[in-house]
């Protein structure tokens, strides 16, 4: 689609649809985060159709060989957990059983969908996307002891701060980090507020400031491939493009036939697990978003419920798909307890409105007077 000038009111709702997507579909799926047996999560939580708290014990939870002192697996001799990053946290990861998110509250974001938060603020703040802001916050949230309840920090996060805390400057603190998981759907939970605050430079400008930021936390070609995709799908659906259709378009360029798939007759369950996977990479959890969008593409509630139903990496890849259902229908579309079983609900919906003002003045204006206009009164 050609470059907007301005954008419509039906447009605002979509990216504040947008942005409550990631929350909801990230809180959702959090007691559940990782839960790569269905069966277990059947016997442990049954249907998730509400937000709830953790139980103390996760069976499939891998902290206990997780390198707290850098990427993927390893020791707990390393203190980047702990006094770098996820202040006193560092004893709950050489324990089996301890739940990724332990003591959360129901509705409570996880790490990821914090950072979008700390994005989504500085853009508010700066009227815009700026390299060295976004720095500077995530350095100061990431390290500020209190700033956050999450127990677990992904590969990427231990990486950035282990280069930081040997001072290597932020803006090169992911270089030299890629792993066998760097390119995974958890580096795209901080994308929508950058992409869609470029949404009036048009889809390359989009697509451009997605991969500039991603490539300060995730040292990753294919990933930066991916991202380009999901940057044009989020585009054309905030500004109005029929969501199957848009599906469509971006299933192509990853090679995905989505209704050869739908003609199977799968389960959702049967699709995530068995034709696409359910891990974190981004070969498989992008196909993944895509099927459950197009499947759902009429329903944001059904869509986020059944990616957090399926399990595995449902958190980050949730918060991909809420993104783009949100957009599809609106900050207006969405069930008003989603939104209000949040939480931070408050403070979110109020981050959110401090965004669209920033970003986006003069329709926001406009739309603040429309509001305040008597139902019938003349202009």
């Amino acid at each position: 689609m050609a470059p907007l000038p301005t954008v419509s009111p039906a447009t605002l709702d979509r990216v504040r649809g947008a942005l409550w997507g990631i929350y909801i579909a990230d809180a959702l799926s959090m007691p559940v985060h990782w839960y790569y047996d269905p069966r277990v999560l059947q016997r442990d939580y049954g249907r998730i159709t509400t937000y709830q708290a953790p139980k103390p014990v996760h069976p499939g939870s891998i902290m206990s060989v997780s390198n707290t002192g850098g990427h993927g697996r390893g020791g707990q001799g390393g203190r980047i957990i702990g006094d770098v990053i996820n202040h006193g946290k560092h004893d709950r990861w050489g324990k089996p059983g301890v739940h990724y998110h332990e003591g959360m509250q129901p509705g409570e974001n996880t790490l990821n969908a914090l950072c979008a938060r700390v994005v989504t603020r500085g853009m508010a703040q700066r009227g815009g996307y700026s390299t060295e802001g976004f720095l500077h916050d995530y350095v100061k949230f990431m390290t500020t002891p209190g700033s956050h309840n999450d127990t677990y920090a992904e590969s990427f996060h231990r990486d950035f701060f282990r280069n930081w805390a040997a001072r290597v400057p932020p803006e090169k603190c992911s270089r030299g980090t890629e792993g066998h998981n760097t390119a995974s759907i958890g580096g795209f939970v901080m994308l929508p507020p950058v992409i869609l605050g470029a949404l009036k430079g048009g889809v390359e400008a989009a697509q451009q400031v997605a991969v500039s930021h991603l490539a300060l936390t995730h040292e990753s070609q294919p990933l930066e491939q991916v991202a380009k995709v999901y940057a044009r799908l989020l585009c054309d659906v905030a500004q109005g493009e029929e969501l199957r259709k848009a599906l469509r378009t971006a299933a192509a360029d990853v090679g995905v036939d989505l209704d050869r798939i739908l003609r199977f007759n799968y389960s959702d369950l049967e699709v995530v697990h068995r034709v696409f996977g359910s891990a974190c990479y981004i070969t498989s959890s992008f196909p993944s978003v895509l099927y459950l969008a197009y499947k759902h593409a009429d329903s944001f509630e059904e869509a986020v419920k059944s990616n957090t139903n399926v399990g595995g990496e449902n958190c980050h890849r949730g918060s991909a798909l809420g993104a783009i259902m949100g957009a599809a229908a609106g900050a207006s579309g969405i069930p008003r307890h989603l939104i209000d079983g949040l939480h931070d609900g408050k403070t979110i919906g109020a981050e959110i409105d401090n965004y669209i003002s920033a970003l986006f003045p003069e329709e926001a204006k406009q739309e603040q007077q429309q509001a305040a206009t008597p139902a019938g009164a003349e202009l």
